[in-house]
């Protein structure tokens, strides 16, 4: 049985649509991430299975139970906010132990929980100060102990990394990591609008788009065969290159000629009945290599970003071609204002036809 079930779930607030048609099993243990573009209705999502926002349409299980009306206290769910929302005349120990009084739970049992999700979080030495005597990472680490002390079945985190700066960003990252390889038999959904979280924590990253799911998967398997090409520019940084073209070539491998006058060499296979069709070549930054034959794109390098470990080629528009962006490994210098062709492995190169990924 999953531990949560969403069957046919819609959000709408009057004849709006905001969400309509999903379907999603998350399965115990899993830490599951929602991702997509603002507005797309992640953390709408989110919160309808917290039960702060009314479910439209559809059904919403945990552990096989219809929990449509059920009070949000009564789901067996802990939340994680974007904001700590902490006491602050509280200390960390009495902050994280306030739900479970109110919830009139033994003292004995509340300190054993407390202590727990404190050495979980590594934090004991800090349980006797006030949050204004934490640093941002701590005090997000203070809410999710909060979570941690009531034992739920079902943790969500709305965005709890936002608010921190960037290497906060990347400390706290790690330590949910560590926490859900702590507590491995625990169910996580987060949300977030940052990619490299949701690359780096999901078992399964859910792509939200157009209201509905576009894609559910492993990271690798969103990255390396998306469904459609929103999922394909969606995922990674930056966004995967499309070039039109039409099909000239069928069978085991597939030629395409490029409407900017390159070609491309594609494994995924196609027939007869595919020749002539015009699709779009997918291919992401980091495959391109310069090429001394064959290019996919030649091209005058209007601009380059230097950042140590990669250098980004932005290519001038050509006919028939969107701005074109390679990702070469390491510092390359002089290449702004130069013609240079570029090319990727055959099993690099997706296809998309109508949107949709020709892979089989």
């Amino acid at each position: 049985m999953s531990e949560l079930k969403l069957t046919d779930v819609a959000k709408t607030y009057g004849n709006v649509d905001v969400l309509k048609d999903i379907n999603l099993e998350i399965e115990r243990g899993e830490l599951i991430v929602f991702v997509g573009p603002s507005g797309c209705g992640k953390s709408t999502l989110l919160r309808m299975i917290a039960g702060l926002e009314r479910i439209s349409g559809g059904t919403l299980e945990i552990e096989g139970q219809v929990m449509n009306d059920v009070p949000p206290a009564q789901r067996g769910i802990a939340m994680v906010f974007q904001s700590y929302a902490l006491y602050p005349h509280m200390t960390v120990r009495e902050n994280m132990a306030f739900a479970l009084k109110i919830a009139k739970m033994p003292a004995d049992q509340i300190d054993a929980a407390v202590n727990r999700a404190a050495q979980i979080l590594q934090l004991e030495p800090f349980l006797d100060r006030l949050p204004k005597a934490l640093s941002g990472g701590q005090r997000q680490r203070v809410a999710i102990g909060r979570a941690i002390v009531r034992d739920p079945k079902v943790y969500l985190f709305d965005e709890p990394l936002s608010n921190l700066d960037a290497a906060l960003r990347v400390a706290t990252r790690i330590e949910i990591a560590r926490l859900k390889e702590a507590m491995p038999d625990s169910t996580m959904i987060y949300v977030t609008h940052d990619q490299v979280e949701a690359m780096t924590l999901a078992s399964r990253i859910v792509v939200l788009a157009n209201k509905g799911i576009a894609q559910v998967g492993t990271p690798l398997e969103l990255y390396e065969t998306p469904d459609n090409e929103f999922v394909a520019q969606f995922i990674g940084s930056p966004a995967m290159n499309l070039l039109p073209g039409t099909i000239t070539g069928t069978g085991a491998t597939t030629t395409v000629a490029l409407d900017c006058g390159g070609a491309a060499v594609s494994t995924i296979p196609t027939e007869d009945a595919d020749a002539g069709k015009k699709v779009n070549v997918g291919v992401r930054p980091e495959d391109l290599v310069v090429a001394d034959g064959d290019p996919i794109v030649t091209g005058t390098v209007d601009f380059t970003e230097a950042l140590g470990e990669v250098t980004l080629l932005y290519f001038a528009k050509a006919p028939g071609a969107e701005s074109v962006i390679g990702k070469l490994p390491g510092i390359h210098r002089g290449l702004r204002g130069q013609t240079v062709s570029v090319t990727a492995a055959p099993e690099k190169i997706h296809l998309f036809h109508d949107g949709r990924s020709m892979r089989k």
